[in-house]
Order: C-alpha cells, then sequence, then structure tokens
C-alpha cells in the first residue's frame, strides 16, 4: 500500500515595495520567518510597476512614499487587478491619497505579528470571496 503523497502548502507569495533598504531587508527576514516567500523588492516606483505587471504574488506591502515619490500608482495598479495590499508608511491615514484606500493601513513603526495577520487577514477574506467551482 502506497502512502498518500505529502500535501505542503505553497508559501504566500508577498512583494514588497519599500525604499529604505533596511527595512525592506527586515521585512524580508520578518517575513521568511512566518512562512511567507517574497517574490520581489522594489525600492523605486518604476520597478514597483513593473513587478506589479511581471510577478506572480499573492499580496503587496506598500510604502506610500517611494524616495520622496508618492507610491499612488502602484496602488491603483494593484486595486486596477483586484490583487491585495497593505499600506506601511510613517503617514498617518487621513495623510494618504485616495488610491491608497483599499489597502489596509498599517503605520510604521510596524509589530511583526500585527503585518502577518493582516496579510493571512487579507487572503482569507479573499478566499470567501472566490466563487466556488461549478460542479
Amino acid at each position: 500500500m502506497n502512502a498518500p503523497p505529502d500535501t505542503v502548502a505553497e508559501p504566500i507569495r508577498v512583494l514588497v515595495v519599500e525604499d529604505e533598504p533596511l527595512v525592506a531587508e527586515n521585512l524580508r527576514a520578518d517575513l521568511d520567518d512566518a512562512g511567507f516567500a517574497v517574490v520581489g523588492v522594489a525600492g523605486r516606483l518604476e520597478r514597483a510597476l513593473r513587478l506589479i505587471e511581471e510577478v506572480a504574488f499573492d499580496v503587496a506591502i506598500l510604502d506610500a512614499n517611494l524616495a520622496g515619490t508618492s507610491a499612488a500608482p502602484a496602488a491603483a495598479a494593484l486595486s486596477a487587478r483586484q490583487l491585495p495590499f497593505v499600506v506601511l508608511s510613517g503617514y498617518a491615514r487621513e495623510q494618504l491619497q485616495r488610491q491608497f484606500s483599499e489597502g489596509v493601513y498599517l503605520q510604521k513603526p510596524y509589530r511583526v505579528a500585527e503585518l502577518v495577520d493582516h496579510l493571512r487577514s487579507l487572503l482569507r477574506g479573499r478566499r470567501d470571496q472566490t466563487p466556488a467551482a461549478p460542479l
């Protein structure tokens, strides 16, 4: 009798959009430790937009300000593709442009457990909204 194959869930794929290299590296390490897979890191708007178009991911973490440039176009691109995202910012929520409104807001400095909870909650909510496949 053969044993059933191991079923290992694929890790959740995360795109990180953060211009501060140390913060980006800390995010990568924190996410790796929590079992996520960081599939791309962008520190500038142009790269973020390119990765949103070209890389397969489940959820994004988006800094609102990338080296003095608003990341609102990246937030709009994520929303247009119906991809969930967390806005991780030093700005107060009220200071953010409307393009960020579809993301879950988390202020810097962040707590890892809170960030992980937000990421998992976003994906849980997505699965709950996905219609069942027809029989």
